[in-house]
């Protein structure tokens, strides 16, 4: 029985999605809940797995398309039935003495078909030619990258409809094309006739025998950086190669596997070493975090207060009750929980920096939701701690590490993001000394943590070395007034100073 592999029901105010990896192919055989691919949408990773158990029959839509809720990617055949590219492929087999003989008889090439600019995503008009992988003549396989198409949104890959050879390119690299657009001409089964078409795909053969196991992003990764496939060991499934692999390979064995540069005159003007340049697509995550903080810069009146808190109580606190606090709670005692304990009780004695502008109205939060910016390989996001009034320290610790790791693992669901009515971002811990911090829409102020560095400070006429931080307090003036901003950063400063305030409420 064939099923039908869908996108999810995307999350309310998710118009599209993009499909980020497949980690299958057509043909392989797969298990009940098996994670088939990856779909990047505006905030979240969603995973889609296998209903059951089955054999891939088709995938419909290539890595970097845009897709829609509930659309149809793949064709699973249940039961481990054999998929389509399978039984094409023992049918080759069994007629591969004729086909020879034909070739050998050169017979003509097989029918000519047209390749096309895919269907573009709604709202996009028209597409540029980015770039093509194959030149007029050259043997391609079935389903290999043969151009990159770039929109406003996504980079679509055209890949062959079977093995064959271009026979014409219409669309040279940089024109602005159309949806369905012809852009070349394919030709199925031998290239055009001519002797070094069929040597290079002899070659191809001998050296990219294992090309069609590649993702087309890592196909397109081993082409930017000169690198063979054989060269490179692939640690995924069945040995697959990850770009991660290539990535490692070319850290570790760049200079061994980076081909020979020609040689240069004997110039002082012409610039020394290897300059090179790599260009990529922006992810749909990274736009959408470029748009909203440019929205945050150019719609609020966006103001920052600083002050320094004094950090060696704390520091003191927790190598007392480190121990203790980690044999009882199974977590170790962090700074981020006395940060949000410090915010909290300061929301709830400024109640203007824990509201939000809605048009004309101002909009007071009876509840502490508090983001905290996380940094992912994918960019930087705030999932939200939710009711950290209610929360003590081992709840606040749990709770940010349960945040941090979903969002290093992509397992961020849309009701870990939704919300939040004021933002906490450390950047200290990446070794920041002093930054002014981006408000997180529609929140009124978010505070900027940083590096905890040892200073000389005057203390009772005396001087000291002692562990200081700079705070920021960057806010919406539209709603926030100096007098407040100023004052909830004060009280953040007393509690985190004197951290016996937050067990008394003083």
């Amino acid at each position: 029985m064939t099923i039908e592999i869908k996108v999810p029901v995307l999350p309310e105010s998710v118009a599209d999605a993009s499909i980020a990896t497949w980690h299958v192919k057509a043909g392989d055989a797969v298990k009940r809940d098996q994670n088939l691919v990856d779909i990047e949408t505006d905030k979240v990773v969603l995973e889609v797995v296998a209903p059951a158990d089955g054999t891939i029959g088709e995938i419909l839509n290539e890595e970097g398309a845009t897709v829609l809720g509930e659309q149809v990617i793949a064709k699973l055949e249940e039961g481990g039935a054999a998929a389509p590219a399978k039984s094409d492929d023992s049918d080759s087999k069994k007629e591969s003495k004729p086909a020879e003989a034909a070739k050998s008889d050169d017979a003509p090439a097989g029918k000519s078909s047209d390749v096309k600019v895919p269907v573009l995503p709604e709202s996009v008009a028209d597409a540029t030619i980015a770039t093509w992988h194959v030149a007029v003549g050259e043997a391609v396989s079935r389903d290999q990258n043969l151009v990159d198409i770039e929109t406003d949104k996504v980079v679509l890959e055209v890949v062959a409809p079977a093995d064959g050879s271009l026979s014409e390119i219409i669309a040279e690299e940089g024109a602005t094309v159309t949806a369905e657009e012809v852009i070349a001409k394919f030709v199925e089964g031998a290239s055009g006739g001519a002797s070094a078409s069929t040597s290079a795909s002899e070659s191809e053969e001998a050296d990219d025998s294992g090309s069609d196991a590649l993702s087309p992003s890592v196909r397109r990764l081993l082409a930017e950086k000169g690198v063979e496939a054989s060269s490179v060991k692939g640690t995924g499934k069945n040995g697959r190669i990850t770009k991660e692999d290539v990535e490692k390979h070319l850290k570790g064995g760049d200079k061994a596997s980076a081909p020979s540069a020609p040689a240069q005159p004997d110039t002082a003007e012409l610039p020394t070493g290897n300059r090179t340049e790599k260009r990529v697509p922006m992810t749909r995550l990274r736009k959408t975090i470029a748009n909203r903080l440019l929205d945050a810069k150019n719609s609020t009146a966006m103001l920052t207060t600083f002050n320094e808190v004094n950090m060696k109580p704390i520091m003191d606190l927790r190598k007392q009750y480190q121990e203790s606090f980690e044999k009882r709670h199974g977590i170790r005692l962090g700074f981020m929980s006395f940060y949000v304990k410090a915010v909290t009780e300061a929301l709830k004695r400024f109640p203007e920096v824990n509201a939000s502008i809605d048009g004309d109205d101002i909009v007071y939060h009876n509840y502490f939701d508090i983001s905290i910016a996380v940094s992912t390989p994918r960019g930087l996001v705030t999932p939200i701690l939710k009711d950290t009034d209610t929360l003590g320290m081992a709840g606040i610790e749990k709770g940010i590490k349960d945040l941090a790791i979903k969002g290093r693992d992509g397992k961020l669901a849309m009701s870990d993001l939704q919300g939040g009515n004021f933002t906490i971002t450390n950047g200290g811990v990446f070794g920041s000394l002093m930054s002014t911090p981006i408000i997180n829409p529609p929140q009124s102020a978010i505070l900027g943590m940083h590096k905890i560095q040892d200073r000389p400070m005057a203390v009772n006429g005396k001087v000291e070395i002692l562990p200081m931080m700079y705070l920021a307090l960057s806010y919406d003036h539209r709603i926030v007034d100096g007098k407040e901003s100023v004052g909830f950063l004060v009280t953040v400063k007393e509690m985190l100073e004197d951290p016996t305030r937050l067990l008394l409420d003083v």
